[in-house]
């Protein structure tokens, strides 16, 4: 089964085939398909999962996913702003700076 989704190939597949396999075939082309929740929720989540674990490195991926995937800039920094709350205040600091990135 070829995978529509490459995202895992392109950031790690040299180094770490199976994982990119995992990552294309089970959470892109599966887990991301359900549909109990849109993709816009889900990128919500996992950018607000990326953002509480201070993953800063795969933020502007899935801030690019979650702005094709509906949420626009705006939103995306009031989510960031609301997480600075629980999240931590470094931790959005961050990923602000990653968003501000993705506008330059």
């Amino acid at each position: 089964m070829h995978s529509k989704h490459t995202a895992g190939q392109q950031a790690f597949g040299d180094i770490a085939p199976k994982l990119a396999e995992l990552s294309d075939r089970v959470l892109f082309d599966d887990v991301w398909q359900r549909p109990e929740l849109t993709r816009r929720e889900r990128s919500l989540i996992t950018v607000a999962a990326l953002v509480a674990l201070n993953c800063v490195e795969q933020l502007p991926f899935h801030l690019q996913l979650a702005q094709r995937n509906g949420v626009n800039a705006a939103q995306l920094a009031e989510a960031i702003t609301h997480l600075a709350f629980y999240a931590g205040w470094p931790a959005a600091a961050s990923a602000i700076a990653r968003l501000r990135d993705l506008g330059e």
